[in-house]
This record gives structure tokens, C-alpha cells and sequence, in this order.
């Protein structure tokens, strides 16, 4: 346990505001560091297992899971790489775009991304020959950006980090983060830092899954431990006021299962609010999101979901039927876990990351081979555990179908695809 892990019978603290979190949304049980992926020669070594519990904050309505491991045991060498989805490398080309069109930015701008990977964004704004810099705490990640030409400060972020950008010459006129802001486990300091780095109108914006679709649309798999948070618009506008920001717009995107984009600023900005950011905050409240109560009944809608893999899984046993994955993801290592699932039921799991080939899963020690391996082995069911990208897996493998296999995706309930969605 680390120093902020609450005694056994003691109620942990709500990172956001500091209230005592005695209220369940899901226990997913005992479960190893998501992307900690194990070499061969290890698979008979202890791996080291934590509770995995979200909880909603009576107070503040912040979402979270228990801190149980450090940021520098989750993210010092970290095994995800944001550049093998070609889906994604879209997405983020279209932002860069976007954002220097409305927001003017030239060469005379200043973009950072925060927990900028592999480079993976920046590269676009750099061919646009705007200035970019990444902070990035993964070092080996950022070896990779700094040999794409994408200058990257290996550092995690917050306060500090902020201030000695800003005296080394990189105030900010937009400063990006997608999909980082759950991973920090002190939220307060990071978004304290997010106001340091801004130009008196420069822009933050944030990408994150949006919480209303995790709860409606069972989406459970997105908990694990290096995600300290699930966010709501209501519990972000919260932080972003307490440290000094104001959100003026919010876009809807499809990333990662359905994400919101919100834009901040400082409250003395020219920056008018968009009627976008009111219409969110009307679906959370319709949603129930507003008060503890509209979080009851999502523990038992994922058991369902266990339920209807095994299921699934029981199934192909009895008719002979082989089951490979794809996508070595963290979201998967949570579902196959919680479901008890081992390399007895899948017979092994395709990646396209070499960082994570010729390992096996945490947890369910499942090996992770190439795709070609896919291709010669011939399952019958192909399940892919990132739903969020099914559409590019299944264009991506055509060939699966012509051998007369299948598709299967798990959350939010077992769905067999034959062919193209």
C-alpha cells in the first residue's frame, strides 16, 4: 500500500476535495498494474495484485479508484504507445488542424502537450511549423518522440513542472491533454499547473472518456489502476473553478468509447462560453449524474457482463471452438481479470505494439503475439477486447470472415459480427 491507502476498515479521502469516499460504484476485486506486461522468463514470478474499487464522492461527485501503487511504478517505463491506431493518428490530425485554425496559431505560438507519448499529436502541429513541446514521464516513450523531431521534457506534470516550463520560455497558447487527466493521482496540482502554463488567452484543452457513457453503456473494462479518476463535466468544472479556470466550450467525440472535449481558460479572458457547455451539464443532470443516488445499479449491470462472456467462453469449450484476442490493452487485462479468464479459455492475444509481443497479460498470463499469428492460426472467434476500435480491426482483417471465423465483442453485452460493422 502506499502512504495514501487508507487503513484496513478506514474510509479513503476523495482526491479532489478531501471528503471521506464511503460510497461503492463498483469493486472489480484483486487485479494487477494494467500495462504491466510480463516477460517469458517471469511467468512464474509473483505479480504483485490490488483492490481495484471505483468510488463516488458524496460531496464533490469526483469519481475514483483507490490509490494503491505510485505514479513512478505505472508510468517510468510504460509499455502504450498512442501511434498504432490508425484511428486515433486521424483523430488527432483533425485536432491540430482544428485548433490552428481557431485559434490562429503560427510560429509565433507556443503548443505543449501534457503527457505528449510518442509524439503522436505534436508531429501534426510541427508540420504546420507551429513550436511544440511534450512533457512526458515515461522516459522510454519519449525517446521515441525525441527521434521523430518532437522535443519532449521527461517529467510528470503539475505546479512545479509548470512554473520551470514557463520560465524556460514556454507559456503557453494551447496546451493539450488527452486522456491524462484521470492519470494523475493528485488532480488539484495538475490543474494547478494547467492555469501556471497559460498565456493570459491561451487555451487548455482536455480530452477524457466521458463518464455518462462508462455508466450507460456498462463500459466498466476503462478502471484500472493508472486511471485514478472517471469524469464527468460536473466534477471537472468543479476542479477547473476551484483552481482558478472557467470552461467556455465543450465538444463531443467518439474517441475511447464516447469522450468529451472541454476547453478552459482564464476567467479574465475574451473567451465566451458556448451554449455547448450548459447542454452537457443538462444530459448529466437528466442522467442523474448530479447526485450520489444516480450512481446505484452499475456493480450489478457488470456482473452481468462477466456472466455473458463466460458464457460466451463455456460455450466454444463445449463445441472444440478456438478463441484468440485482439489488442493487448489495459481495458481487456481489466475485463479478462475480473472474469477470471486465463490463456485455458483465449488461446493467446495480437498486438501491433512490439513493446508488448512475446509477453504475457498481467493476470491472466494470456502470451501476446504478433497478428500475423491471428492469421495462421485461424480461430474461430476473434474477441476484441478495445471495443473502441472494432470498426479498424475488423476492416483491418478481412480475412477472418473468408475462413469463416467471427467477431466478438464483450462489453456491454457478447455481440457475434460476421462481417464489416
Amino acid at each position: 500500500m502506499t502512504s495514501d491507502t487508507p487503513s484496513p476498515g478506514q474510509a479513503p479521502i476523495c482526491q479532489g476535495c478531501g471528503a471521506m469516499l464511503t460510497r461503492t460504484m463498483v469493486d472489480l476485486g484483486l487485479q494487477p498494474l494494467a500495462n504491466s506486461y510480463i516477460p517469458p522468463e517471469r511467468a512464474d514470478a509473483y505479480e504483485p495484485v490490488y483492490p481495484l474499487h471505483a468510488r463516488v464522492c458524496d460531496a464533490c461527485l469526483l469519481v475514483q479508484v483507490d490509490a494503491v501503487a505510485p505514479p513512478e511504478d505505472i508510468f517510468v517505463d510504460y509499455a502504450y504507445f498512442s501511434s498504432f491506431s490508425d484511428s486515433w493518428l486521424a483523430h488527432c490530425k483533425r485536432y491540430a488542424e482544428d485548433m490552428a485554425a481557431r485559434f490562429a496559431l503560427d510560429a509565433y505560438s507556443r503548443v505543449v502537450e501534457i503527457a505528449s507519448n510518442d509524439g503522436y499529436m505534436l508531429q501534426y502541429f510541427a508540420a504546420m511549423d507551429v513550436p511544440v513541446m511534450g512533457i512526458e514521464p515515461a522516459a522510454n516513450v519519449a525517446a521515441t518522440a525525441i527521434a521523430k523531431g518532437v522535443p519532449t521534457e521527461v517529467a510528470f506534470f503539475g505546479e512545479a513542472t509548470a512554473r520551470r516550463m514557463v520560465e524556460s520560455g514556454w507559456a503557453t497558447d494551447l496546451l493539450a491533454a488527452k486522456n491524462v487527466l484521470a492519470h494523475v493521482p493528485d488532480i488539484n496540482d495538475f490543474v494547478a499547473g494547467v492555469r501556471e502554463m497559460l498565456k493570459p488567452e491561451g487555451v487548455f484543452t482536455v480530452e477524457f472518456p466521458h463518464l455518462l457513457n462508462l455508466i450507460q453503456q456498462v463500459q466498466f473494462d476503462t478502471i484500472y489502476h493508472e486511471h485514478y479518476t472517471y469524469l464527468s463535466l460536473l466534477a471537472v468544472r468543479t476542479i477547473a473553478e476551484r483552481q482558478g479556470l472557467h470552461i467556455f466550450d465543450v465538444e463531443k467525440q467518439p474517441t475511447h468509447g464516447g469522450s468529451l472535449r472541454v476547453f478552459m481558460a482564464r476567467p479574465e479572458s475574451a473567451h465566451v462560453v458556448t451554449p455547448n457547455v450548459q447542454a452537457i451539464l443538462d444530459e448529466e443532470i437528466a442522467a442523474g449524474l448530479d447526485r450520489p443516488e444516480g450512481y446505484a445499479g452499475f456493480d450489478a449491470r457488470v456482473r452481468a457482463v462477466r456472466e455473458g462472456l463466460l458464457g460466451f467462453l463455456d460455450g466454444t469449450k463445449t463445441r472444440g471452438e478456438r478463441v484468440v484476442a485482439y489488442g493487448a490493452a489495459a481495458k481487456g487485462n481489466t475485463l479478462l481479470n475480473y472474469c477470471g479468464v486465463t490463456a485455458a479459455d483465449i488461446d493467446f492475444v495480437v498486438d501491433r505494439n512490439p513493446a508488448k509481443q512475446n509477453r504475457l497479460l498481467p493476470g491472466s498470463r494470456i502470451p501476446v503475439r504478433t497478428v500475423d499469428a491471428l492469421v495462421e492460426a485461424r480461430p474461430d472467434h476473434v474477441l476484441i477486447l478495445p471495443w473502441n476500435i472494432k470498426d479498424e480491426v475488423i476492416h483491418q482483417l478481412p480475412e477472418v470472415t473468408g475462413w469463416g471465423g467471427d467477431f466478438v465483442i464483450a462489453v456491454p453485452e457478447i455481440r457475434v459480427v460476421t462481417g464489416a460493422l
